[in-house]
């Protein structure tokens, strides 16, 4: 099994669901993006070493871990759920076991994706459906604002695009679409990664 055999390499665990205890409209259940669309994603994506990426809803931070892996560039993942956050540090004590060698941080911040504080030098922001457009928009608003202080490129990456997420993006925002690849059949016509850019 590919996601089984991923996370062997990487030295972590990050295969399973996780649902909210109490439901709540705003934060979606944990699932993580499968590898086999990641790989599709950065075949046609790929990141410098200049860049730094912030993963909202990381989870148990495979994303983080892969990019890590993939790119050796500096990656935050935000994580408001304590019970998968500890499991991400977990994660991350037995990744730098095995990775010793890539020097690029690699770190985990428990809180609100929307009030994680947006730092000069983040440049790309993955999302894969973590929480509601209400909370979204406060994020997107969060880097325009950052943007606004320190001028420089940056890109969303969203996978699992929902509409209104989409329109959000469109209408509101001054992020232009560039690039769509589709990923992973199991998740449909949402099976997708959209690629937003904002230049400056």
């Amino acid at each position: 099994m590919v996601e089984r055999k991923f996370d062997r390499k990487l030295q972590v665990r990050t295969i399973g669901l996780r649902e909210w205890r109490k439901q709540t409209g705003d934060y979606n259940r944990y699932e993580a993006t499968p590898y086999t669309a990641l790989e599709k994603l950065f075949r046609s994506y790929t990141l410098k070493s200049t860049d730094s990426v912030v993963d909202f809803g990381s989870g148990r931070g495979r994303v983080s871990f892969y990019i890590h892996h993939q790119f050796n560039v500096p990656v935050t993942g935000v994580e408001n759920n304590d019970k998968t956050f500890e499991e991400a540090l977990d994660n991350k004590a037995l990744y730098r076991q095995k990775y010793k060698k890539l020097d690029a941080p690699i770190q985990f911040e428990y809180g609100l994706a929307e009030q994680y504080e947006i730092e000069p030098e983040d440049n790309k922001f993955y999302f894969f459906n973590p929480f509601s457009v209400n909370i979204f928009k406060k994020v997107v608003r969060n880097i325009l604002h950052s943007v606004d202080e320190e001028k420089r490129p940056v890109d969303i990456i969203l996978y699992y695009p929902l509409p209104e997420f989409k329109k959000f993006l469109k209408k509101e925002t001054p992020f232009k679409l560039i690039n769509k690849i589709k990923a992973h059949s199991d998740h449909g016509q949402y099976g997708k990664f959209l690629i937003y850019r904002l230049t400056t």
